[in-house]
């Protein structure tokens, strides 16, 4: 195993490197290992174990960036649920709509789009939701956080040394 999970100051995992940028950073004072591996690495003069998990010494914040607009992001906005009547469902049985037609204006954008039930969105038609006698569930916005956080790890077995560092909001892959 040569990866080593890149943890921020704040234990927030960020990113996955190689050893060898790992070793470097902690030479340049960087950043602390918190977890090793069994393997050693040696030179001429010393041996080190292997870092598995390493943490930042120094805060880096994360570039804030306008939340994606995507199908995935406006499904997880309103929480895969039907914004006209109310039930969840999965992905593939969802839809979105526009609140205001675009056939009367209505633009592609977080305020006038919802999930929806193809069902609903049937009912709905070419109207607006007062004129097919609908209401919706909450009002469409833009979301000021990121509805789909997701880091895959691409491993057939995550390192045990990662897991306490690894949140809920994190797949892993297998």
């Amino acid at each position: 195993m040569d990866s080593v999970l890149l943890l921020n100051i704040t234990y927030e995992p960020l990113k996955i490197i190689n050893w060898k940028k790992a070793i470097t950073m902690l030479f340049l004072g960087k950043v602390e290992v918190l977890e090793e591996y069994d393997r050693e690495i040696h030179s001429v003069s010393f041996a080190i174990k292997l870092p598995s998990v390493v943490r930042l010494l120094k805060m880096v914040k994360k570039p804030k960036k306008p939340v994606k607009f995507s199908r995935q992001n406006i499904y997880a906005r309103d929480r895969y649920q039907c914004q006209y009547c109310g039930a969840r469902f999965s992905p593939e049985d969802l839809t979105y709509d526009h609140v205001i037609p675009k056939s009367r204006g209505g633009k592609t954008k977080w305020e006038n789009i919802v999930t929806c039930c193809v069902e609903c969105n049937r009912k709905k038609g070419g109207r607006t939701p007062s004129e097919a006698g609908m209401k919706l569930v909450r009002h469409p916005a833009r979301p000021s956080w990121v509805p789909a956080i997701r880091i895959t790890i691409g491993f057939r077995k995550v390192p045990e040394t990662w897991r306490d560092y690894l949140y809920w909001n994190i797949e892993l892959v297998e």
